[in-house]
């Protein structure tokens, strides 16, 4: 992990965004691109500074005044920071900059309690939890540290999250986490114990998983055993795939993943299939 994206409009969460961030990029010596959308109107800016109308020039100063006083902080002082202004909507920049900077993970801040409801769920930022290839952690609080050493990863075991679960690896490493994937056996899918460990031995061949665990948690939903089974082990992390709008139809439009954001009290990461 070299190359951390995080968007922000400068608000609180966002910061809290940016403090893991760096503490990520602080532990795996990468950098942190640090993107401002102006998300002007057409007729406001023609993608050309040097072209911008009057009113784009003034957002963009202030943009750059509050970058300047954003790098101030401490906790930036030992990372190598890259700041940039985007002058189109937040998911079309932040597409950009990934290809561009060829970037490993998006951190991006939610608002409290109301977790995606406010910041996600129709707006342009859920596009990019949706779409996004590479892993989208989501901040809900300010963290002092960034120590996981329990990370839950909720799947189903099908084939198709064999890639988000190799990503997952990949960011339980990095952050030097234990993976526990979880199994969550719920009365409209109920199948017996015997059938469940038949279906997580066969997606664990040929995968190489290292330092995790097998779970199967009982409960009456999928998202109340997630978060059920990450307050029984004390975990610190929770993360699950997404594919699409397929994928966020089951987990972000009143299910699963709007659930668990708006009740978890740790970070979310999300993985595309």
């Amino acid at each position: 992990m070299k190359r951390i994206l995080v968007p922000t409009d400068f608000s609180t969460q966002a910061d809290n965004a940016l403090k893991v961030a760096a503490l990520i990029a602080e532990k795996n010596t990468a950098e942190i691109y640090l993107e401002h959308s102006l998300d002007l109107p057409g007729n406001l800016t023609t993608g050309d500074v040097t072209r911008a109308k009057p009113e784009s020039i003034y957002f963009i100063k202030l943009a750059n005044q509050k970058f300047e006083k954003l790098l101030k902080r401490d906790y930036l002082a030992k990372i190598d920071i890259h700041e940039a202004i985007g002058h189109g909507e937040i998911y079309d920049d932040v597409q950009l900059t990934v290809k561009d900077k060829d970037i490993d993970l998006i951190v991006m801040g939610s608002h409290g309690t109301s977790g995606f409801k406010e910041m996600f769920i129709g707006s342009n930022a859920e596009k990019v939890v949706r779409t996004s290839e590479i892993p989208v952690l989501v901040i809900k609080n300010e963290h002092e540290t960034f120590d996981i050493k329990d990370f839950v990863f909720a799947t189903d075991f099908a084939e198709e999250c064999r890639k988000p679960f190799a990503q997952a690896q990949k960011f339980a490493k990095d952050v030097g986490a234990k993976i526990h994937l979880l199994y969550v056996n719920a009365p409209n899918d109920f199948k017996t114990t015997e059938e469940i460990n038949n279906i997580i031995n066969k997606f664990l061949k040929g995968t190489g998983a290292e330092n995790y665990t097998t779970n199967i948690y009982c409960d009456t939903t999928v998202e109340k055993g997630i978060l059920g089974f990450a307050r029984s082990i004390g975990a610190q992390l929770i993360g699950m795939s997404t594919h699409g709008r397929k994928g966020l139809s089951h987990f972000f439009n009143g299910s699963i993943s709007e659930d668990l954001v708006n009740h978890a009290k740790m970070p979310v990461i999300t993985f595309k299939i």
